[in-house]
């Protein structure tokens, strides 16, 4: 009885599908911050608390909305912006690991990172994303 009643009422709302990955970063900020808050006092504690209501607040609003389309366009750009953020600390990584073997350079055109070999001198390079030819100078 009580299950249909809530199915009933979820019909039609972005909440019906479960959480995206959006519902559950706001879930994971808003625990973080109820948790970190248990070690603060004063003004990091209220701060932390107003976060956690932020998140949850607008979690449930997210769940409950009957606006779909908007709610997956928020989801979107939020995964997109996710990716970026991944990517720059995937590089990040990859250049420490390599730095003995490999040099990562600029396409002066479109900006795409290139893995190098570390060889010294002066070299042409094209890029494989643009087909620009440009010139690297390696110094190590």
């Amino acid at each position: 009885m009580i299950r249909r009643k809530i199915a009933q009422f979820m019909w039609g709302r972005y909440g019906a599908r479960g959480f995206d990955k959006l519902g559950t970063a706001l879930f994971t900020v808003g625990f973080v911050s109820c948790f970190v808050g248990l070690f603060f006092r004063g003004t990091v504690s209220r701060i932390l608390f107003g976060v956690q209501a932020v998140c949850y607040i607008y979690l449930i609003f997210r769940l409950l909305s009957k606006n779909i389309p908007a709610r997956q366009k928020e989801n979107a750009a939020f995964c997109n912006f996710f990716k970026k953020v991944k990517n720059f600390f995937k590089l990040q990584k990859d250049r420490v690991k390599d730095r003995k073997t490999s040099v990562y350079k600029k396409c002066p055109k479109c900006s795409a990172v290139l893995k190098l070999p570390a060889i010294k001198g002066e070299h042409t390079v094209k890029c494989p994303r643009c087909g620009e030819r440009f010139t690297v100078k390696n110094i190590f």
